[in-house]
């Protein structure tokens, strides 16, 4: 783990790619998840094992992700530009998410960037999130939609 601000008793188990982010006291990330860089996790969090948790997601307190849970942060990612060179940071315009306190993501989620999970929200398991999920709502599908409120 390179350059991690790490909060107190932070739990992280094997096999865990993490840099150049923050994770907050308490929290607890499982195996073969990847944090990027400038990730922020906030305290008392559950991270699941295989989990991406890229560059531009923010993440409050007290928030659990499922297994395999997929964020991402780019709507149209190309490996090379019009002229075949590689894209490099300034190729491409990182576009922010928000999970906001309290919310649950299940397993298999996709999270496309943009969107902010509101606080005690739940996105239920294989959902694909495509726009904004309101506080205390669940949501599932693909897309997802709110199917009732908590």
């Amino acid at each position: 783990m390179n350059q991690v601000a790490l909060g107190e008793n932070v739990k992280i188990f094997d096999f865990v790619n993490a840099y150049h982010c923050r994770i907050g006291s308490g929290t607890k990330i499982g195996t073969f998840v990847e944090i990027q860089k400038g990730a922020t996790i906030g305290e008392n969090c559950k991270i699941s094992s295989h989990s991406f948790i890229c560059e531009g997601v923010h993440i409050e307190d007290q928030v659990f992700i499922g297994h395999g849970v997929m964020f991402t942060n780019d709507l149209f990612p190309r490996a090379t530009n019009q002229d075949g060179t590689p894209q490099t940071d300034a190729d491409w315009q990182l576009i922010e998410t928000y999970v906001k306190k309290g919310s649950s993501i299940g397993s298999n989620a996709t999270i496309l960037c943009g969107v902010t999970i509101g606080e005690n929200a739940l996105v239920g398991a294989g959902a694909m999130v495509t726009k904004d999920v309101p506080a205390n709502a669940v949501v599932a599908g693909n897309p997802a939609k709110i199917i009732k409120y908590l």
